[in-house]
């Protein structure tokens, strides 16, 4: 059941860090901390996007309680959620990273899945930029040494004979 992790704080330390991550999550795109805390992160998180899908001004109101920053609420209303708008849940995917090095805790990636499409998006069209380039750059090349052959001949002096 979300929400009844204590993660080893007093209640008012609990939700404030909470609320903290859940607004840098929203507001970045991906966070990375330990596993149990981004657990508790993600079903919050999707609470939110549930609530920017509503868009109405209840919803905003809840989400203004919950996120502290308004220009995150207003990314939330604005971009975030109708991303989602077609999708029913899973907003966010976690990547176990293995233990932290200073005292062995789980360590967790929690990523908003649109994020994902866009990276992929971005990385295909950085490759496709970089190929094309990278043939510019051949064609260049041959295009260089056509025109020096060309300077070549015509440069030459006819040998005497």
């Amino acid at each position: 059941m979300p929400g009844t992790r204590k993660l080893g704080r007093p209640t008012a330390h609990r939700q404030a860090m909470l609320k903290g991550m859940v607004t840098y999550l929203l507001e970045n795109g991906s966070i990375e901390t330990t596993l149990t805390r981004a657990k508790e992160v993600r079903s919050l998180t999707e609470k939110m996007i549930t609530l920017g899908k509503k868009n109405t001004l209840a919803a905003k109101r809840a989400a203004m309680s919950f996120i502290t920053k308004e220009d995150v609420v207003k990314k939330l209303f604005d971009t975030i959620a109708p991303e989602y708008a077609d999708r029913n849940g899973g907003y966010t995917r976690m990547y176990k990273l293995g233990p932290r090095r200073g005292d062995g805790a789980e360590m967790a990636l929690i990523k908003l899945v649109a994020d994902e499409k866009a990276a992929k998006e971005e990385t295909k069209k950085e490759s496709k930029k970089a190929a094309k380039a990278e043939t510019a750059k051949v064609e260049e090349k041959a295009e260089e040494a056509k025109v020096e052959e060309v300077v070549a001949e015509t440069t030459e002096e006819p040998k005497a004979e």
